[in-house]
């Protein structure tokens, strides 16, 4: 069974700048677990069947217009249906009006009534995005995290092989840090992982024989980031003679995280290799592949038009 994640109602307070008007008490305790919303127009006409119970409702004009239509009795007996259903919170957009029956009804079932003064669409997408992001499906891997040229490029490896020597190198290069050690990879879409860091270790990096390092302190702020997509995954890995590495590459490697299919590389590691560079050139390579020009493919082309050619002159020459 998948772990189920949440995010507390005050971070989601904190992080849109909602104005608390009742419940002031409550959104500590409140988890949110889904990342649906319901605008309750439905619900408000006495349908209630197929409710999930546990979305934030959003009322915006058009439910507010239509409240407006109604009696206060018969909009006391609307909301009152609703509210019982204990509901998370209610979030008013617009900067639009609160009727006293909802902060009755609020004081009386213990709902939090939240404002913003964003038009409702605009709030709808971006809270959204924020709970896909919030209540993603992750993972923790060991290893480093980098943007390089836009490319997210996730390094892993044993420990000691040079993660995070190669990420400072980077840096120092002008690409941006993410992660060092742990990175937290969350699915939020079915085709896009988002790598971070935890809070706790965001912009260190550990050197051995040096020790912890503040990336963000060291270099400034151009040279941190706090999350990106994963573009490509760089295995490293101690050069063994016995192993035949893809010299090539025309072969495509994946990497399966959470169901996610993701590029790969395995890039052996001796003295004398700049693994910087490597990583700099495959993510560029990694860019063109995605703009749609493959240099390998392009290359094995140019060979056997260049047999073919050779072949059919060879005949031509029997004749």
């Amino acid at each position: 069974m998948s772990e189920e994640y949440s995010v507390t109602l005050s971070e989601i307070i904190r992080d849109f700048r909602l104005e608390i008007v009742t419940g002031y008490d409550k959104v500590d305790d409140i988890m949110i677990t889904t990342s649906d919303i319901n605008r309750p127009g439905l619900q408000l006409t006495g349908y209630m069947e197929n409710f999930d119970k546990r979305r934030i409702q959003i009322i915006g004009m058009v439910e507010t217009s239509y409240l407006n239509t109604m009696t206060p009795e018969e909009r006391y007996e609307r909301l009152d249906a609703l509210f019982k259903m204990t509901i998370p919170c209610v979030i008013i957009t617009r900067g639009l009006d609160i009727y006293k029956e909802m902060i009755e009804l609020s004081e009386k079932y213990g709902i939090p009534i939240l404002r913003t003064n964003e038009i409702t669409s605009n709030f709808v997408s971006g809270l959204i995005k924020y709970l896909n992001v919030q209540l993603a499906p992750r993972i923790i891997k060991h290893g480093v995290m980098v943007e390089v040229y836009g490319e997210g490029i996730l390094i892993l490896g044993e420990s000691g092989v040079g993660k995070s020597e190669t990420a400072m190198e980077l840096v120092k290069r002008g690409h941006r840090l993410i992660a060092d050690d742990v990175v937290e990879i969350r699915r939020v879409s079915d085709t896009t992982l988002l790598g971070t860091a935890p809070d706790i270790i965001r912009h260190f990096v550990e050197i051995r024989g040096i020790g912890i390092l503040d990336v963000k302190n060291l270099y400034g702020m151009g040279a941190v980031k706090v999350q990106e997509t994963v573009s490509l995954v760089i295995h490293l890995e101690l050069w063994d003679k016995n192993k035949n590495y893809n010299r090539l590459g025309v072969e495509e490697e994946y990497t399966d995280i959470l169901g996610i299919k993701v590029p790969s590389l395995t890039i052996p590691v001796r003295p004398g290799r700049n693994l910087a560079i490597i990583v700099e050139l495959a993510a560029m390579n990694n860019r063109q592949k995605s703009m749609g020009y493959n240099a390998a493919k392009v290359f094995i082309d140019k060979i056997s038009e260049r047999m073919i050619g050779d072949i059919n002159r060879g005949k031509n020459d029997d004749m």
